[in-house]
């Protein structure tokens, strides 16, 4: 009876948050000085020609499909990544990840502009890089969650002096790249929701794989090597699924800080942390969490906006201490 009322539960949230993400995406849709009714909205999307619904189909729609594929693909990274480091304050943002993908990619839009569209490949070589690094630097015969969260900083600062040296470097060059590889999501296009949707959705395929071996590396090393499963290989795998969909989201969207922290962490609470629930849940919430910001970001300051990774850092920054504290005390 229990484990039937706890599988509602977790039905009911899952149902609610579609429903919210819907009706974000409604509000969204519709947020500006061009308006329309979703009745003419409808007729222009799929019936007739209309040029206000063009407009908005141009300038909007894109700007909420990499809203909601960019959140997904972070918030499952996230999952992942604590899944490997077995650390809940793990997130590609913070521990270095995202930075090291954004410096790969502005390097090879810089001097071979040429590769522009294949910079997500780039972007997750210099994933791979920076979460080797941490792998490298904070393994002590097992992970502390400290250890992880101090070297994934360091390892941050030293990719974003990179990247602001080679700004200083090359006379403001690097300046015009940024704007292309971190502008505001408003400035992308129907090209830069192709780019994404040719690496996001296999990437959350890839991860609902790694579902079972999440679970088993919640379990003591012996335990798990005891099942016949090995552990380094496992981990390899699963991180490198977490770098690719953080990596492509940072290519295209801009860092965006803590949406593998928050979204996780939420579902948690709602869902457990079966990843068999967790995961599709952590897509669910991602996607709604990088919506909700860029919208705040539009409605607060409006005529101007705010960019998503802006109200993110300024939400997430206070929860990722409650989040420390907490850790500490315990």
């Amino acid at each position: 009876m229990n484990h039937s009322l706890t599988l509602k539960r977790k039905l009911a949230h899952c149902i609610a948050l579609t429903v919210l993400l819907i009706i974000l995406v409604g509000i969204a849709v519709n947020l500006g000085s061009i308006q329309v009714t979703y009745p003419e909205l409808f007729r222009g999307l799929f019936i007739e020609y209309n040029e206000m619904v063009e407009i908005i189909y141009d300038l909007r729609f894109p700007r909420i499909i990499i809203s909601l594929l960019s959140g997904a693909a972070l918030a499952v990274s996230g999952v992942l990544l604590q899944a490997v480091m077995k650390n809940p304050l793990a997130d590609p943002g913070i521990i270095g990840i995202s930075s090291g993908a954004n410096l790969t990619a502005v390097i090879v839009i810089m001097w071979f502009p040429q590769l522009y569209f294949l910079s997500p490949l780039f972007a997750f070589i210099g994933g791979v890089v920076a979460c080797s690094l941490v792998f490298l630097f904070s393994w002590r015969g097992g992970f502390q969650a400290l250890q992880i969260i101090l070297t994934g900083i360091a390892i941050h600062a030293v990719f974003t002096g990179l990247l602001d040296a080679l700004g200083y470097m090359t006379g403001g060059k690097q300046s015009i790249v940024m704007s292309m590889v971190q502008s505001n999501i408003s400035m992308k296009t129907w090209d830069d929701v192709r780019t994404l949707a040719y690496y996001v959705p296999p990437g959350l395929l890839l991860a609902f794989f790694t579902i079972r071996y999440c679970n088993l590396l919640g379990l003591e090393e012996k335990v798990i090597r005891n099942l016949g499963v090995r552990v380094s290989s496992v981990r390899l795998c699963v991180s490198a699924v977490a770098v690719l969909l953080a990596s492509i989201s940072t290519a295209v969207a801009g860092t965006m800080a803590f949406v593998g922290l928050i979204a996780p962490h939420i579902a948690r609470l709602l869902v457990g942390s079966n990843h068999k629930w967790l995961i599709p849940f952590s897509i669910l919430l991602g996607s709604f969490t990088v919506l909700l910001a860029d919208t705040l970001g539009r409605y607060v300051a409006r005529p101007y906006e705010i960019p998503a990774s802006i109200v993110m850092a300024v939400l997430g920054g206070p929860f990722f201490i409650f989040l420390l504290w907490r850790k500490t005390r315990r």
